[in-house]
């Protein structure tokens, strides 16, 4: 996490945290792939593997290449975007592991992105008494900025380096969904700072009460 985007390191990252990564359907895409409302800030994109849950939950494993215009932290909406495109057209996946890569910065951002799928209720149009009714999938895009760690040289990577620790050491069990989207979970890592505070203080208190 301390060092410049490599693709091998990432391969290697996405392997041991989730154990088994189908490769059979990697493939690259350039520009002419990505939509027009996305070429201002995707370059390229290419897709490294698929990850099946325990639950059969779908997760692609992605590395996304910004345009030289584009920016981490001003662009984060419309890169969030353009990967819930990608997971709508490919058969409503429910996640993607993604590597946002920029060619003018040293850091790099990785994200979880997760697709929320709401059932609600449509009306289908006809009239009368005994209107019928249809069911429709309505996507909602959980907010990238809740699942998301800026690496790379000159970040601190320590909260990051933390929160995968459990699932690189876990090489048995394949990590459910919920698991994956804990590592990047800002509420956690703000309960276990301030249960660290907490107890230091204590100590610090105990202490001048000698």
């Amino acid at each position: 996490f301390p060092e410049a985007f490599d693709k091998a390191r990432f391969r290697a990252f996405a392997i041991n945290v989730l154990n088994h990564v189908d490769e059979g359907k990697a493939f690259v895409r350039n520009s002419t792939y990505v939509q027009e409302a996305f070429r201002a800030h995707v370059q390229r994109f290419e897709r490294l593997g698929t990850y099946t849950t325990p639950g059969k939950e779908k997760v692609d494993i992605l590395i996304v290449y910004l345009t030289a215009e584009s920016k981490l932290e001003r662009a984060r909406t419309a890169i969030r975007n353009f990967v819930a495109d990608h997971l709508k057209d490919r058969e409503e996946k429910d996640a993607a592991l993604v590597a946002f890569v920029s060619p003018t910065e040293k850091q790099w951002r990785l994200s979880y992105v997760k697709m929320e799928y709401a059932t609600v209720e449509k009306d289908s149009g006809k009239a009368g008494p005994e209107q019928s009714r249809r069911v429709g999938v309505e996507n909602r895009l959980t907010p990238a900025r809740r699942f998301s760690y800026l690496v790379g040289e000159g970040e601190s990577c320590h909260t990051a380096q933390t929160r995968f620790l459990d699932l690189l050491q876990d090489t048995a069990a394949d990590p459910a969904l919920a698991q994956i989207e804990e590592a990047f979970s800002v509420e956690a890592v703000t309960k276990e700072f301030f249960s660290k505070y907490a107890e230091l203080f204590g100590d610090i208190n105990a202490a001048l009460d000698k």
